[in-house]
């Protein structure tokens, strides 16, 4: 049997747990390096692998027409543990996949850990790696050390880019107004795990809602030091207070839409409303969807509070903001997600410039393939720009284009618009009928993940031919796993 030296995995978030079990998969040893305990972070609180620290959601689950659903469904058939751990402890969400944050945490912590091909070292690596790791995968995530930080900036020559993201607060279920707010969620949808009323709706009239965006706007905010003045936010992750800047109704179009939703207490729609969504297994914590705020601490708690139901809100977590930073990755990277100055060096995650939970992970699996295939001495291809997968790394690795003289890449959630457009655009549907509107959109996205995921079943099918291990997992090693 061939022994192979380890691939060396830095960062034991969702894209390097991701890395280092892909690798392991596929029968070559890793060593999977975290940090904590030995040094924290801001925004970690434990020292669990694959902790969640701003979101309890992966979003939508629905693999026809929402891409982050297509994005989970090639995940998990390409043997991805996040997704495996986020279905096992799953909560209900509506059409969203959301997860109990300590179980899953623990479960992906408890199957590395398991894992005979893999070793777990709680330490830091300072600056660059040791010279005699000869492949090594970053995964550090948005809070890459310093040290490590101006290592790969000199290496390379590059700045990195950063942006401001924000925490959303978490409050006890018994502290919340039974009597104002109800479950439901938006148009009855029931998703992986849930029941079609997995929200809880806070609803406002015009007046409630104008004095709240009143006290949002007038709320006094974190402060920044200078060097951080002109960092820019990320669209997908603002702070509510830096939406309603934008406009009075921002909110009320944005993560505060009363549409789908009805007031049993008056049969009708609400102007505005606020979701709160189960945040751990027992139920008893609810989050704040789409609240993230740099307020500070005391002003959260007053401003909140003026929420209908939510008026003796005990929270148990409040938000917060913190500096994000992530690669140039189409000028730094190549199309296997390595360093164009040092090729042994691979990054993966929200660091080389995706936002969101399942596209760090989605990067992690296939830093992690690469890596293993590299290793093998095998050629693994890239997964067409027709998947999900592909128009994500096919985005970060160059499909992006750069403005003259400047750097505009900026963090990207997987879209539709990443993927390559259909051949053909659908005029008529199933059953013949012509198709208008929406109903077009919706066809399209249909088409879009169906090609999507045929194209992936025909990329492993030749991925099996070259190395069946690569393909998918490998029954032998997984059954020496959980």
């Amino acid at each position: 049997m061939t022994t192979f030296s380890p691939i060396h995995v830095i960062g034991g978030g969702l894209a390097g747990s991701e890395a280092a079990w892909q690798i392991a998969e596929a029968g070559v040893p890793v060593v999977l390096h975290e940090m904590r305990p030995i040094r924290m972070t801001d925004a970690h609180k434990t020292d669990g692998l694959a902790e969640l620290v701003c979101s309890n959601s992966f979003r939508s689950d629905e693999w026809e027409t929402n891409a982050v659903g297509l994005l989970h469904a090639e995940m998990r058939r390409m043997g991805s543990l996040i997704l495996a751990a986020g279905d096992l402890h799953k909560l209900p969400a509506g059409g969203a996949l959301a997860v109990d944050r300590d179980g899953f945490s623990a479960e992906v912590t408890e199957r590395l850990a398991a894992h005979p091909l893999v070793t777990i070292a709680r330490e830091e690596v300072a600056g660059l790696p040791p010279a005699d790791w000869d492949s090594v995968i970053v995964a550090t995530g948005p809070l890459t050390s310093p040290a490590l930080s101006e290592a790969v900036r000199a290496l390379t020559g590059e700045g990195e880019l950063a942006f401001f993201d924000a925490i959303a607060p978490v409050m006890h279920l018994d502290s919340i107004d039974q009597t104002i707010v109800w479950r439901q969620s938006r148009y009855d949808k029931a998703g992986p795990g849930g029941t079609g009323a997995d929200y809880l709706n806070c609803p406002m009239s015009k007046e409630e809602y104008e004095a709240f965006i009143d006290a949002l706007l007038a709320g006094e905010k974190t402060s920044f030091k200078e060097w951080e003045a002109s960092t820019p936010y990320f669209d997908g992750c603002l702070p509510v207070e830096v939406m309603a800047e934008r406009g009075r109704d921002t909110l009320r179009f944005g993560p505060m839409k009363p549409v789908g939703l009805t007031d049993p207490r008056t049969g009708r729609r609400p102007y505005a409303v606020v979701q709160l969504r189960q945040d751990n297994a027992h139920g008893t914590l609810w989050n704040m969807v789409g609240f993230q705020t740099k307020l500070k601490h005391g002003e959260q708690a007053r401003v909140f509070r003026m929420i209908p139901g939510l008026a003796e809100a005990e929270f148990a977590r409040l938000g917060g903001l913190h500096r994000n930073t992530f690669l140039n990755s189409p000028k730094l990277l190549d199309g296997a997600l390595r360093l164009k100055a040092a090729p042994w060096l691979r990054f993966a995650g929200q660091i080389t410039g995706v936002e969101g939970y399942v596209e760090s992970a989605a990067i992690g699996l296939l830093a992690g393939r690469f890596a293993a295939a590299e290793r093998k001495g095998e050629s693994l291809r890239p997964p067409p720009p027709t998947t999900a997968l592909g128009a994500l790394l096919s985005h970060i690795t160059g499909g992006h284009l750069l403005d003259a003289g400047s750097a505009s890449f900026q963090p990207m959630n997987i879209n539709y618009g990443l993927l390559p457009p259909l051949e053909t655009a659908p005029v008529a549907g199933a059953e013949g009928r012509k198709l208008k509107g929406k109903e077009r959109g919706t066809e399209k996205k249909r088409l879009m993940s169906r090609r999507a995921l045929s194209d992936l079943d025909a990329w492993l099918a030749q991925a099996a031919h070259a190395s069946p291990v690569m393909a998918g997992l490998d029954p032998a090693i997984r059954g020496q796993t959980r």
